[in-house]
C-alpha cells in the first residue's frame, strides 16, 4: 500500500509538473502570438500589392519580394488571415484582402503544379474563415488549372516543364515531393463539387511518390522523372538536396505534411503508415540536433557546422501536432512532446526576430535552395506561414 502511495505521489507530481511546462509554452505561444501581428504590422509597410514578400537576407539587409507567379505568393496573404485568426487585427485581414485581389488572377494559371501552395493556402484560408461563392468559384478554377498537369499514363502531377536545368527531355516529366503539399486543394475540390476527379488524381499521385519517390529507410527523393510515353522512372535526383542519394530535409516534412493530409481526406491506413514512417525518420535521425532544428540535409557536408533550416522545422512540427490526432496514443504523445521541443526552439531568441528587426519576418535561419546558392541562412515566407500555423494547431491540442 505504501509503494502505491508513492507512485500516486510521484505521478501527480510529474502530471503537474508537465501541465506547468505546457501551460509556459502556451503562455509563450500567446506572447510570440501578439508580436507576429506587430511585425508583420511593420512588414506590411514595406510592401504593396504585387509586390509579396518572400524572402530577407539580414547580412545584405535585403528584402527580396516577388510577383504573383512565384510558388511563395499565397503564403504572405495566408500568414495574415492566420494572424486575424488568432489575434484578431482586422488591419492585417484588409491587407490580406486587398493581395488576394491582385493573386486571384493565377486561377487560370496552367504552368505550375503550385496552385495548392498559391491559392489553397491564401483563398483556402479565406474561404474556410468567410465562405463565399467568390472564393470557392476561384479555389475550383484553381484546380481545374492546376491538373491540366496530371499525366494518366504516369499517374502523377508534373511539377516542372522540361528543360536542361530539371535533367527531364521533351518526353520526361519531373515530379518533386513537394507537390504532395499542393493535393490537399484537389481534395477541396471534389467535396465542394461532388466531381471525384480531382480526388482521383490526388489518390493517384500520392500513390506513385508513395511508389518511386521514397527509400526503405522512408527518406524521399527530391525529384523523380518520369517518361510521359509509359510511365516508367527514368532518373531518381535532387534539385535542392546535399546530393542525389541525400535526404534533403525539407523534402521529408514535405512528405510528412502531404501523408497526413491524405490520411485526413481517405482515411486510408497506408497513408497514416507512411507518415508514421516519414515521422520516425526525421525524430530518429542520427543527425538530427537535439533541439529538433535540422540541418538542410541530413547529409550535409559540415555536420555539425551546417546551416539549419527553420523552414523545416516550422513545416515539421505542424505536421507532426495534427499527426498526433490520429496515430496511437505512445507515438501521439511522441510526436506532441517533438513538436512542443520545436515550436520552444523557433520561439527562442536564436530563431524568432525581434520587433523591427529582420526586415519584418518571424523566423530567422532558413535555408532556400543551397545548391542553387539562394536564400542562404535566410528568413522566408513559407517559414513564417507554417510557424503560424504549428502555433495554433499546438493552442486547438
Amino acid at each position: 500500500m505504501k509503494k502505491y502511495l508513492i507512485f500516486i505521489i510521484i505521478l501527480f507530481i510529474a502530471q503537474a509538473c508537465a501541465t506547468k511546462k505546457n501551460n509556459d509554452l502556451i503562455k509563450k505561444i500567446d506572447s510570440a502570438l501578439d508580436n507576429s501581428v506587430k511585425q508583420y504590422r511593420y512588414l506590411s509597410t514595406k510592401v504593396q500589392p504585387g509586390e509579396y514578400p518572400k524572402s530577407w537576407d539580414d547580412k545584405s539587409q535585403k528584402l527580396e519580394t516577388s510577383n504573383s507567379e512565384w510558388w511563395c505568393s499565397g503564403f504572405y496573404p495566408g500568414t495574415l488571415l492566420y494572424l486575424n485568426e488568432a489575434v484578431t487585427a482586422p488591419d492585417l485581414e484588409k491587407q490580406a484582402l486587398i493581395f488576394l485581389e491582385d493573386l486571384k488572377k493565377e486561377q487560370n494559371n496552367t504552368t505550375t503544379h503550385d496552385l495548392g501552395f498559391m491559392m489553397y493556402y491564401s483563398f483556402g484560408n479565406a474561404e474556410r474563415l468567410h465562405p463565399g461563392k467568390e472564393y470557392e468559384a476561384i479555389l475550383m478554377q484553381s484546380a481545374k488549372s492546376l491538373i491540366t498537369r496530371y499525366n494518366p499514363i504516369a499517374k502523377c502531377i508534373k511539377s516542372w516543364d522540361s528543360a536542361p536545368w530539371n535533367h527531364a527531355s521533351a518526353d520526361e516529366m519531373p515530379v518533386i515531393i513537394d507537390n504532395m503539399m499542393n493535393l490537399e486543394l484537389l481534395f477541396w475540390a471534389s467535396r465542394y463539387s461532388g466531381d471525384p476527379v480531382y480526388r482521383d488524381i490526388a489518390i493517384n499521385h500520392a500513390n506513385t511518390t508513395l511508389q518511386n519517390h521514397f527509400r526503405p529507410d522512408y527518406s524521399s527523393y527530391h525529384e523523380i522523372v518520369y517518361d510521359t510515353r509509359d510511365g516508367k522512372v527514368t532518373k531518381k535526383i535532387t534539385n535542392q538536396g546535399a546530393a542525389d542519394e541525400s535526404s534533403w530535409a525539407r523534402g521529408q516534412a514535405w512528405g510528412l505534411y502531404g501523408y497526413v493530409v491524405m490520411y485526413r481526406e481517405t482515411k486510408d491506413l497506408k497513408y497514416l503508415e507512411q507518415a508514421n514512417h516519414i515521422a520516425n525518420y526525421i525524430l530518429s535521425n542520427s543527425n538530427m540536433p537535439k533541439d529538433l532544428v535540422p540541418y538542410w540535409d541530413y547529409s550535409a557536408p559540415g555536420i555539425p557546422n551546417a546551416l539549419r533550416d527553420s523552414s523545416t522545422a516550422a513545416i515539421t512540427a505542424s505536421a507532426l501536432i495534427e499527426l498526433s490526432d490520429y496515430a496511437d496514443k505512445p507515438l501521439s504523445e511522441n510526436y506532441i512532446k517533438a513538436s512542443a521541443t520545436i515550436i520552444n526552439t523557433l520561439l527562442s531568441s536564436e530563431y524568432f526576430a525581434d520587433f523591427k528587426t529582420n526586415g519584418g519576418f518571424l523566423l530567422k535561419h532558413g535555408v532556400g535552395n543551397m545548391p542553387n546558392k539562394t536564400e542562404i541562412d535566410a528568413s522566408l515566407s513559407y517559414g513564417d506561414y507554417y510557424l503560424i500555423e504549428a502555433l495554433l494547431r499546438y493552442k486547438k491540442i
